[in-house]
């Protein structure tokens, strides 16, 4: 539910974004009645799904499901079910934001800037993290399960949330929230804030910073510096991981609207890696 009502906070295509993504599902041939497509994509693939189908591919190559989710949502629901093999050629596109399939003739690339969302449980049963149910795992199933995952590919991704189970007296009542209008909101002014910052560099949000314009762009004052010399150091955070977090907690400020990246927007950056491993 939660994945689904993801794109609704997303800003809105822009026309260049709505032809590209057009064009994708145009020679896959997707498109309903030759319209251009005016929504963000949503893809959410069976955990049967094959490696060629996930990235793209055949004896003519036509886009996966990583292009078809070109500048919307994949969305992977009980990862670990997927085929080990699959998972792990997410990492190029995921890192690249490209997908380049070769064969003997010629090789086709295919746009792959996609927002990866998964779901998990902690383990087979589903209960090893819930108090009110025991878990009924031995530890070398949940070993194995949760290992389905691999370090690389967890690395590649940015926030992590565990959420608990929910109860009857809880599903009743209707605490008052935002709404989705009121987050896109401020979605779109961050956004539109990343857009005057980069604008004469060619990119257009801040995954797409280099480490050279994270010197510039994710500069750190002296208190969050120390604070990132200690998380580096007990996290044993990767070059990949350090970067992402700085880059998380740029997209924080920009949603508090500040300029400069503070404590409160790095500790929360840093709070939504914590959980890499369940336990």
């Amino acid at each position: 539910m939660l994945a689904k009502g993801f794109p609704s906070i997303l800003p809105d295509l822009t026309l260049d974004e709505a032809l590209e993504i057009t064009k994708i599902h145009s020679i896959s041939g997707l498109l309903k009645n030759n319209a251009i497509m005016s929504q963000r994509p949503f893809r959410s693939p069976h955990h049967t799904i094959s490696k060629v189908s996930l990235v793209g591919g055949g004896r003519i190559p036509k886009p996966g499901e990583v292009s078809l989710a070109h500048l919307g949502v994949l969305f992977l629901d009980e990862l670990p079910e997927f085929q080990k093999s699959a998972l792990e050629v997410l990492r190029q596109p995921i890192e690249d934001q490209e997908v380049t399939i070769s064969r003997v003739n010629a090789s086709l690339t295919f746009p792959a800037s996609f927002t990866l969302v998964t779901s998990m449980n902690p383990c087979p049963c589903g209960y090893l993290t819930d108090p009110a149910h025991e878990c009924i795992c031995t530890p070398q199933q949940i070993k194995n399960y949760q290992g389905k995952i691999s370090g690389p590919l967890m690395d590649r991704l940015d926030i992590f949330v565990e959420i608990p189970s929910t109860s009857y007296d809880e599903l009743q009542t209707k605490p008052k929230g935002e709404t989705s209008h009121t987050i896109k909101k401020r979605v779109d002014a961050a956004r539109e804030r990343q857009n005057q910052r980069y604008q004469d560099l060619d990119i257009f949000y801040n995954a797409q910073l280099t480490p050279k314009l994270m010197e510039t762009f994710c500069h750190l004052g002296p208190a969050e510096e120390n604070l990132m010399e200690k998380v580096y150091s007990k996290m044993k955070l990767s070059a990949r991981g350090f970067h992402r977090i700085l880059k998380l907690a740029r997209t924080i400020a920009d949603l508090d609207a500040s300029e400069t990246i503070q404590i409160a927007h790095l500790s929360e950056a840093i709070q939504y890696r914590g959980m890499t491993r369940l336990s």
